[in-house]
């Protein structure tokens, strides 16, 4: 690594850690440019875009929250992170991911290491696509005013300042410290697209030359929101659709059809119901470590018109998995419908891809020094298929900055003190893997 980056690393120390996924009280993204202006000009020594500007970690994570990379369109903001890590002098290689249609748009994950070192010891990955809708970056002072402001508690907002860009930066500059710090550490980063949706871009990495079998890594490093907290595991999740058919007639003479609607309703009441009932009735599965499974009907279509009996309605259904795998919560979903429709037909669940779902993930949780938690939120872990084959044991965390809480919601936010306390905690997990 040249000398000339090593400005990079002038941080400010961190300070006690936040309390877990706490979300910052109001909405922060509201009329914040007029809130950093009235700061500013009630006390003129409060500088918050100096604050970001002097920092090259603050002032990498502003960059990439400007730049939009909604699901599907993460190229520009790829291409930012090529050019910024080439600048740092890391190898990198641009991995591209299929397309899922013509329209769209060139996409890549980016994978980056030091040298010639292309399989290295330790992954350190996170992903660069954020859900809708794109929210731009902000700054705001916490309230009420002070003359006196302390720079770690400025709140940074905008889409993905939490999910995942906190992540990406954080690992970024953990890699780059320790890399100038141990020129011959074994690091490697992989940046990945698509994780909000379908998982595509680490289903991509997951199946290339670059996840050898058996694996050159001996540890990997998942970048999410988890409060500065080591994660010990995730639910697992299964998505299905019920399908209600009937049959069509003039609203105003009913009996002459049958409502796939009114057919649907109880259906999708009774299997809401299943996250309440114990198992050994035929409910949801249970674990100890993450408690209940969990069920969300999500999305709800069907009819036509108010004067028109409805001869089609689907749910789309999501369920977090506390224990077993998706083929025992698809048998609990099977015979829930079967027992409410009496087996009739006019109801049926679409699992479609047989192989789509995951188990719930166990994690390590094992270096010091770290708060201990479960989330119920799923992640790229589980589409990283490690190809050990009995021959070593893979170490894998979940560890990032910011709260889950304010993670896709339009108050998504981060302090700066919690972002940079990050950059430690991830240097922490490398030191633990070396």
């Amino acid at each position: 690594m040249k000398g000339s980056y090593s400005i990079f690393f002038t941080l400010i120390g961190a300070t006690a850690a936040l309390e877990y996924q706490q979300p910052i009280s109001g909405n922060i993204l509201q009329e914040t440019a007029e809130t950093a202006e009235t700061a500013h000009k009630q006390y003129p020594n409060v500088n918050l875009d100096q604050i970001i500007e002097d920092s090259p970690l603050l002032s990498f994570h502003r960059d990439i929250i400007k730049i939009p990379s909604i699901t599907e369109h993460e190229k520009s903001v790829g291409e930012y992170i090529i050019d910024f890590l080439c600048s740092q002098n890391l190898t990198v290689e641009k991995q591209i991911v299929t397309p899922g249609s013509e329209t769209e748009s060139e996409r890549f994950n980016i994978y980056a290491y030091a040298g010639e070192n292309r399989y290295p010891d330790i992954l350190l990955t996170s992903h660069i696509d954020t859900v809708p809708p794109f929210i731009p970056y902000t700054l705001q002072t916490p309230t009420p005013y002070t003359q006196f402001i302390n720079r770690e508690d400025v709140i940074i907002g905008g889409r993905g300042s939490v999910d995942a860009k906190a992540s990406v930066a954080a690992i970024v500059f953990a890699v780059l410290e320790t890399l100038q710090e141990s020129p011959d550490a074994s690091l490697g980063l992989l940046f990945d697209v698509g994780e909000e949706y379908s998982g595509i871009g680490m289903k991509t990495f997951s199946n290339s030359d670059l996840n050898l079998s058996p694996p050159t890594y001996k540890t990997i490093i998942f970048g999410e929101p988890t409060g500065l907290s080591l994660v010990a595991g995730h639910k697992g999740i299964l998505g299905f659709k019920v399908v209600a058919r009937g049959k069509a007639a003039h609203s105003g003479y009913p009996w002459l059809g049958q409502s796939a609607i009114s057919a649907i309703l109880p259906v999708l009441q009774y299997l809401e119901s299943l996250q309440y009932i114990s198992p050994e009735k035929g409910g949801l599965l249970r674990s100890e470590k993450f408690g209940a499974s969990t069920l969300n009907i999500g999305v709800i279509r069907g009819g036509q018109a108010s004067n028109v009996v409805p001869d089609y309605a689907e749910a789309t259904v999501a369920v977090r998995l506390a224990d077993g795998t998706p083929d025992d919560t698809r048998e609990i979903i099977r015979k829930a419908v079967d027992r409410i429709t009496s087996a009739t037909g006019s109801v049926s669940i679409n699992f479609e891809d047989l192989n789509a779902g995951s188990p719930p993930q166990h994690l390590d949780a094992d270096v010091e020094g770290f708060d201990v938690i479960t989330v119920n939120y799923g992640t790229d872990v589980p589409s990283l298929k490690i190809h050990d084959q009995g021959t070593q044991r893979v170490k894998r965390y979940l560890y990032g900055p910011g709260s889950i809480h304010v993670a896709h919601g339009d108050n998504e936010a981060i302090t700066v003190g919690e972002l940079e306390r990050a950059v430690d905690g991830y240097k922490k997990l490398i030191a633990a893997a070396v």
